[in-house]
């Protein structure tokens, strides 16, 4: 689950700086990498006071157990005409002594920005990986963010890998709090459980596997490289859409329901989709609007799958829901 803070003055930059260092700590990561964490952070809600109109943090630490965080600096400003320019140390807008960015670039594993002028900004570090983290065939980022207000999120998503493709899983829990976490949270043990079953064959046993939980949305995805496709099966409001290299979006197919309601296992259907080499299969629930065309943002899609997530969630979250959002790319 992934964290946010609001930061819109010099007070929450405290804040952000301390729950940042709590994460990388509770994830493993040594008191060297702690310190460059506290650094980032502090540096990149510096710049969202600075900068920003309703800029936030969110920390992320990927998956249970994992070992690396991503922090995200996500704004709404002015957006910044020549990135490049900005990382170089000495250079400031804001009459500060620069410097800034080109650290957050130093002290992480790995560092991406995406900026569009008058559109705002999203700047991505990594830490936790080493610098030349090897390339996968797939590569998936995204997060689950728990609705204002809660300290648990509803929604969750997981991925396996292996030679031949990668399987995704985003499931939405009915309502918010400890009831939907709890629903979502026993789809993945399940998925976890079950890394080699089909699509149709997982939703089938989340399904059966959520009888005695209030329910939950879910979607199972499979991105086959052997034969560039993916194959999709879904229950609820989990979107799916896969993006081309022209930028033409396809929608994939979830069926109406509830896994661990009462229905027929006949529901259930898997849909198969071309998805050639370099096409974004980028799946969320229900607490992102549906809405957006990634072709509104040049260049977006060549960025890291985590960034693009973020972007999405910046300017599509409906504020009022846990949301999830989680983006691969056939590399």
């Amino acid at each position: 689950m992934a964290r946010r803070i609001r930061v819109e003055d010099s007070s929450q930059v405290s804040e952000g700086r301390r729950m940042a260092a709590g994460m990388a700590a509770a994830i493993g990561l040594g008191t060297t990498e702690i310190g460059k964490v506290s650094i980032v952070a502090t540096e990149l809600a510096t710049n969202l006071v600075k900068h920003a109109r309703g800029g936030e943090l969110v920390l992320n630490s990927p998956h249970s157990g994992g070992d690396w965080l991503e922090i995200l600096a996500l704004d709404k400003g002015r957006g910044m005409a020549n990135v490049r320019q900005c990382m170089e140390d000495g250079y400031s807008t804001a009459g500060g002594q620069g410097g800034g960015l080109g650290a957050v670039a130093r002290l992480s594993s790995h560092m991406e920005i995406y900026s569009a002028p008058e559109r705002g900004a999203a700047a991505l570090a990594e830490f936790g990986r080493p610098r030349n983290y090897p390339p996968q065939a797939i590569h998936a980022g995204g997060f689950s963010i728990p609705m204002p207000g809660e300290e648990v999120c509803g929604d969750a998503w997981a991925t396996h890998s292996n030679e031949t493709g990668m399987s995704i899983l985003v499931a939405d829990g009915l309502g918010h709090g400890p009831g939907a976490a709890e629903a979502a949270g026993r789809a993945v043990e399940i998925f976890n459980s079950h890394p080699r079953l089909t699509p149709k064959a997982l939703v089938e046993a989340i399904h059966l596997g959520l009888h005695n939980t209030r329910g939950a949305s879910v979607g199972v995805a499979w991105l086959d490289l052997t034969r560039s496709e993916l194959r999709f099966a879904g229950l609820g409001n989990i979107s799916g859409v896969i993006v081309s290299q022209e930028g033409n979006q396809h929608s994939v197919i979830s069926h109406n329901g509830t896994a661990g309601m009462q229905m027929s296992l006949r529901t259930i259907q898997e849909f198969t989709y071309p998805c050639p080499t370099s096409a974004l299969a980028i799946f969320h629930s229900d607490g992102l609007a549906s809405h957006w065309k990634l072709a509104s943002y040049p260049g977006l899609a060549r960025n890291h799958p985590t960034l693009i997530s973020a972007v999405l969630y910046r300017d599509f979250t409906r504020g009022r829901d846990d949301v999830t959002v989680v983006t691969a790319r056939r590399e």
